[in-house]
């Protein structure tokens, strides 16, 4: 995961709202897919490239893929940013 690749991911409307999603907890594909007008395979390619930028993990439950947020990236991000404005990042 870099800064790059993350930011690229969160430049994106569609898959930061996928992130919004996910902050009440894990989804399947198919339940994010049911909040979009796109097609499912749209979708998969958002998740995709929020988990390769690490900001949403996957695991298998069954023969379901559950996505949930990965916080330790964004809270990175975060300290970040907060070095940036010269504050403590912690």
């Amino acid at each position: 995961m870099s800064f790059q690749q993350t930011f690229k991911a969160l430049s994106d409307p569609t898959r930061r709202e996928i992130l919004t999603l996910l902050k009440g907890g894990p989804m399947t594909a198919g339940e994010v897919v049911a909040h979009f007008d796109s097609t499912g395979a749209t979708i998969s390619h958002h998740l995709s490239i929020l988990k390769d930028a690490g900001l949403v993990d996957a695991s298998r439950r069954g023969k379901f893929i559950y996505y949930e947020l990965n916080l330790s990236v964004l809270e990175e991000i975060m300290a970040w940013i907060a070095e940036l404005q010269g504050g403590d990042p912690s």
